[in-house]
Order: structure tokens, then sequence, then C-alpha cells
């Protein structure tokens, strides 16, 4: 007994480290959210999520809405990406970052936590944002400081 206890709450220990860290992987959080009604909105820039590599994979649209008051959204629709501890959704001036070296080095801005690794969903631009000022939309694992996907964010065309 003097070896099974310890053994068995260092096993739930380790256990219980192993399954935050790794659980996020296996689990999806899906949403789906609506924009909110009442708005006339113009789409600003967009851009498609792409890869980073073959553990971290992203896709779908991201838009930046404005509204006539100079209120901002950024919006995901058919967003799908690789599930992970702590993401969030960053504002990054590097238009093409390749690695997680490229974010860090680069300034950003947090719009909060990623709701969820699938569906559509909208997040809020600080106001006074200069959005022309950001060239993309990363999604950050601010737990181990690694990129997940990016959508390098451009003029819409016409």
């Amino acid at each position: 007994m003097k070896i099974a206890i310890p053994v068995f709450i260092l096993g739930f220990v380790a256990g219980a480290a192993c399954w935050y860290a790794f659980s996020p992987a296996f689990i999806d959080r899906i949403v789906n959210e609506e924009l909110p009604a009442g708005f006339a909105l113009r789409e600003s820039r967009s851009g498609e999520f792409r890869d980073v590599d073959g553990a971290h994979r992203g896709s779908g649209s991201v838009k930046i809405l404005v509204s006539d008051a100079g209120d901002a959204l950024l919006r995901f629709t058919d967003f799908e990406v690789t599930n992970g501890p702590d993401l969030e959704v960053w504002l990054v001036k590097e238009p093409d970052p390749r690695k997680s070296a490229d974010v860090s080095a680069s300034q950003w801005l947090s719009l909060g936590p990623l709701r969820g690794n699938k569906g559509d969903q909208t997040y809020v631009i600080p106001a006074g944002t200069d959005i022309s000022e950001w060239g993309s939309t990363v999604i950050w694992c601010e737990q181990f400081g690694v990129l997940f996907s990016v959508a390098t964010l451009s003029q819409p065309e016409g």
C-alpha cells in the first residue's frame, strides 16, 4: 500500500494533466451564431483560412464587416480549425505569417477566445481600431505559442 497509493495519486494527476492538454484535439466545439439583427453592414476586408502545417489545419471564410456608424465585426463562415487548448482569435499586422515566429514578431490584437473550432461566429473589433493596419486574422494557441491557421485579409473586389 505504501507504493500503490502514491503511484495511484501520481497516475491520477498525470492523467488529468494529459486530458487537460490533449482532450481539445479530440472534442469539437460547434457554434452557429447569426449576425446581429438591425445592422447595415458592408464588407471591408476578407480572406480564406488556410492550413499552417500537417498538424494545424483551418478552412472557411473571414470578413470584416463595418456598419455605417463605424462599428466593426469579424465574421467567420463555414469555419473549421484543428482544435486545441486556449485558442484565441487575433488580428495581426503581418499579412502572410507562415509560422508562429512570424506572428510573435508582428503586432497583434486579441479579439478573445475562439468560441468553437467549427461553425459560423462573430467577434467585435474594438472601437477606434484602424482596420487597414491589420493584414491577417490568425487562430493562435496562447498556451503553447503556436499558430493554428491564418487568413490573409484583402480588399473586396469591385
